[in-house]
């Protein structure tokens, strides 16, 4: 049954939750459902590329670039485009999404969804933001964890288990990647460096000074590490690198649109983070074949084991620095663990994936 679906996300310049949300729109799209998806931008990121993306798939985008304090304003704004498209359900993605979202559904009787896509904790006014977050997910109609630890998370938060659905989260690649050699002409190495990649957000939950602290353990091997992302603790962690003495053994490339065909360029690709949702760049390094290191934490323990990546506790940078050093040892058992992650891949195909959201549709609306 097709159905008159609104997204509603104020989305980042890149990251997990943007993926999902232009992945499931795209797919809900190519299935006949009258998608739209409304993008609340500021300033710089009025002009969304997120945007084009979805209108080239033929989903409907509503931008709006509203300051960050207009509450009432953007209220307004959103009911006048629930009333335009005239959605059966409303789904929601992230923080301020859910916030806004969960009142205007309230306010027009609307079926009202949430994709929660993870927590990062941090500071007293961050987690006063969750707090709120939650509070606004217990009243909507069924909440999607993207992992079974996130669904317990919300149980234990006051969400009711009869509303929760757990569906992990899929990948389909958009474009082809690059070559290795071009990958690696874009990030600047040469043919003969051991590249270490990580990519996130520069924040305290994706763990980058513990990537930084295991790389101190390891300056008695021939590796470098690219990380490719933006965020608060960028300036903090490039001025440690200096100070250490490891600035020639890092690049500090900043945010780069469409990373994920860059993975060629990388001999290991390592996850450090505190806590995750369940990790789209898992998935991308499984597609681009490269032996993984990653902390066990959040939705990754469903999407890997021991099998197929070198798995490690949180916040633990000699642990983190043996399994890098493993890695980089043991070739034969890291060409194991990849064609191991690359069969394993085939589990998060998008056409179940999207199946378990028509079904969640389908219970909130009892059709």
């Amino acid at each position: 049954m097709n159905r008159s679906i609104l997204h509603v996300a104020s989305p980042a310049r890149a990251g997990g939750l943007e993926s999902v949300l232009r992945m499931l729109a795209m797919e809900q799209a190519a299935r006949g459902h009258r998608v739209g998806v409304v993008l609340r931008v500021g300033g710089h990121d009025a002009e969304s590329p997120l945007a084009a993306a979805l209108e080239a798939a033929g989903v409907e985008a509503y931008v709006g670039d509203m300051p960050y304090r207009r509450y009432l304003a953007e209220l307004r704004w959103l009911k006048r485009i629930i009333r335009l498209h005239a959605p059966e359900v409303l789904h929601t993605h992230g923080y301020r999404s859910d916030v806004f979202g969960s009142e205007v559904a309230r306010q027009l009787r609307l079926c009202a969804v949430s994709t929660a896509h993870g927590f990062t904790g941090g500071d007293l006014k961050n987690r006063f933001f969750e707090w709120v977050q939650v509070r606004s997910l217990r009243r909507l109609d069924a909440v999607v964890a993207v992992s079974s630890a996130l669904a317990d998370t919300l149980v234990h938060r006051g969400v009711p288990r009869d509303r929760l659905y757990v569906v992990q989260n899929a990948w389909r690649a958009d474009r082809l990647p690059l070559s290795r050699s071009a990958a690696r002409r874009v990030l600047g190495w040469d043919s003969g460096a051991f590249v270490i990649g990580w990519v996130g957000r520069l924040s305290r939950e994706k763990g980058a000074d513990v990537f930084l602290s295991a790389l101190q353990e390891c300056l008695d091997l021939p590796i470098c590490a690219s990380v490719i992302g933006d965020g608060r603790e960028r300036a903090l962690l490039e001025g440690e690198t200096v100070a250490l003495g490891l600035s020639d053994r890092f690049r500090w490339h900043g945010h780069m649109d469409e990373a994920a065909r860059l993975f060629p360029a990388f001999d290991l690709f390592v996850l450090s983070s505190r806590t995750e949702g369940t990790p789209i760049v898992l998935f991308e390094a499984m597609a681009a074949k490269i032996p993984i290191v990653t902390t066990s934490v959040g939705g990754v323990p469903d999407v890997l084991s021991n099998r197929e990546a070198l798995m490690v506790p949180p916040d633990d940078p000699r642990a983190l620095a043996a399994a890098i050093r493993a890695a980089h040892t043991d070739i034969e058992e890291s060409a194991n663990r990849v064609r191991a992650a690359s069969s394993r891949l085939s589990h998060f195909d998008t056409t179940a994936w999207v199946d378990q959201y028509d079904a969640v549709y389908a219970a909130v609306t009892d059709v």
